[in-house]
């Protein structure tokens, strides 16, 4: 019922959901570009039509009663970004309890331009040994849906040379407020 009500919602919005790569039970989805509220119900929406069960991390302040039970059962991890929890081996130790995990992070970190994304997905799915699998919500094109997965080699570059590939025809909701697909790593 999930499946059929958001296809139906998805398609009277005038959105095309992409069948062409079928999403992988173990990996770090890229949700990206992210530029807008409505990231966030869209991500839903496209998830309950492929039918996947994700976690996803947030922000922790938007994880208040009694809006964080919802959260969490939609598959929210609160993240507390003011200060260092180690993150990535947390999420590293989570790929290794589970046998079935998409986690999607939104590499930009934020709805705002940012000069550099984050490497938290990187770090998480190199070290977790699954691929990274890119997202996308092309609100230009109003389609939705996945790219091939990625085995990533460790070399920053070369992986982060096909990410780029594979965003580039997508625009986000605001595409002034997306910056260059590029890592701190990569820029020093």
């Amino acid at each position: 019922m999930k499946r059929w009500m958001a296809r139906k919602i998805l398609y009277l919005a005038g959105w095309t959901i992409d069948p062409t790569n079928p999403p992988h039970e173990r990996c770090v989805l890229i949700a990206a570009p992210h530029t807008s509220n409505w990231d966030f119900p869209m991500m839903i929406l496209f998830t309950n039509a492929f039918r996947l069960k994700i976690k996803w991390m947030g922000k922790d302040n938007i994880f208040i009663w009694p809006l964080s039970y919802f959260l969490r059962r939609l598959g929210g991890i609160p993240i507390v970004r003011s200060r260092s929890n180690n993150v990535v081996n947390q999420m590293i130790e989570l790929f290794a309890k589970s046998e079935q995990l998409m986690l999607v992070v939104p590499a930009e970190g934020t709805r705002g331009r940012t000069e550099n994304w984050k490497s938290g997905f990187y770090h998480i799915a190199h070290g977790a040994d699954v691929p990274v699998l890119p997202t996308f919500l092309d609100y230009g094109n109003k389609r939705g849906g996945f790219g091939i997965p990625i085995k990533l080699t460790g070399n920053i570059t070369v992986d982060m040379d096909i990410i780029r590939k594979f965003y580039k025809p997508h625009s986000g909701k605001y595409p002034e407020l997306s910056g260059p697909i590029q890592l701190l790593e990569e820029a020093n």
